[in-house]
């Protein structure tokens, strides 16, 4: 009986250890995270220099064209558009000179996606935008779309694209004829779904021999494992099947294809540059924007997967410290997570003493 109480004894007290351990950790991982900044959730385009300061008079418009849909299939996952993917490429192409019209394939008032980590100043200053959401919440069906009304069209990403996107015949049409008459066409993360359907007047696919970047199939298993079974198709493998070149990234980096007027990218976080490379291929230099702290990590993130943990550790010192410029390290800790999700406990350990290091150059820059 007392050896029975003992082994009870010692494996309460290894659970209360690893608790202990875990909250210990947890406590250590907050700490490295910046503080809540509420600031950002008032923030209003009056505020940001690139939107009020210096403005281009108006050059034309753009189509922006965001999912109807709400629920992926018949998983009962709720599903809509990105926030981050429609606002930044919005206020990229009005800080230019275009105007932005949103359209649906259904028109009205779609579903958003909202993820409160990735929301920065322009994300918020969109939610607080009333012409912005004025559009957002009555956007154009396609049906009723006037195509020769504008320079180009930007489809945005969010997971409900995959359904409502490939086989809506006014957005082939729109597609066909915008590549065709060589206007710009652009898609980011899920928006390339847009594409995979079209076929051009000899008869042979858009995609055939195009070089092409989408939300990837690694990308795609990593966060949902039963995606094969809840998509009526990977993105990757359609656009693969169509005879597109696919040019694949770094998992959850900053990647982009530009092949003519066909401008394609991986992710929400390549649609800042997916959005100023089709102002250039409009024929225009981008207005001077100061880089976010967002996309500041993702370079960071780009040299260490390249470079290794030294040379990041040089990059922060060189952006927070001589350059001053901010570096969002919840999203290099987020990576580390990730990392543990690919069972690779290396990346996780150096990512998250990348993100201690990025803090410890914060408090150096205050310092200054």
């Amino acid at each position: 009986m007392f050896k029975k109480y003992r082994i009870i004894k010692i494996v309460s007290l290894s659970i209360l250890g690893l608790l202990l351990i875990l909250f210990s950790f947890g406590y250590w991982f907050m700490n490295l995270l910046p503080p809540r900044n509420p600031e950002l959730e008032i923030s209003v385009i009056e505020d940001l220099p690139y939107l009020s300061e210096n403005i281009i008079p108006t050059r034309g418009k753009i189509l922006a064209v965001v999912t109807s849909t709400d629920v992926m299939g018949n998983s009962g996952k709720s599903t809509g558009y990105e926030l981050t993917e429609l606002s930044r490429a919005y206020y990229v192409f009005q800080a230019n000179g275009f105007e932005v019209d949103i359209a649906s394939p259904l028109g009205g008032k779609p579903t958003v996606v909202i993820d409160d980590e990735d929301m920065g100043a322009f994300d918020y200053a969109f939610l607080n935008d009333t012409k912005a959401q004025y559009k957002a919440s009555n956007t154009i069906a396609m049906k009723d779309v006037m195509a020769n009304d504008y320079e180009a069209v930007f489809f945005v990403g969010g997971k409900g694209a995959m359904y409502d996107f490939p086989n809506n015949e006014h957005i082939q049409s729109l597609v066909r004829d915008y590549y065709q008459s060589n206007k710009v066409v652009g898609a980011v993360c899920h928006g390339p779904a847009a594409l995979v359907n079209v076929t051009l007047d000899n008869e042979r696919p858009l995609l055939e021999n195009k070089k092409v970047s989408c939300f990837t199939n690694k990308e795609e298993l990593l966060l949902i494992s039963e995606a094969r079974s809840i998509f009526p198709f990977l993105l990757e493998d359609k656009i693969v099947e169509q005879g597109a070149r696919f040019n694949e990234g770094s998992m959850y980096l900053e990647k982009i294809s530009h092949d003519n007027n066909l401008i394609t990218g991986q992710n929400p976080w390549s649609t800042w540059v997916l959005a100023e490379t089709m102002i250039k291929q409009l024929g225009y230099t981008p207005k001077y924007r100061v880089i976010t702290g967002e996309e500041n990590a993702i370079k960071v993130l780009s040299v260490y997967y390249t470079s290794g943990k030294e040379k990041a550790k040089e990059l922060l010192d060189q952006l927070i410290i001589k350059e001053k410029q901010p570096v969002k390290r919840d999203l290099i800790a987020m990576h580390g997570i990730l990392a543990t999700m690919k069972g690779d406990v290396g990346h996780f350990f150096n990512l998250l003493k990348l993100t201690s290091y990025a803090k410890t150059c914060a408090a150096e820059k205050e310092k200054l």
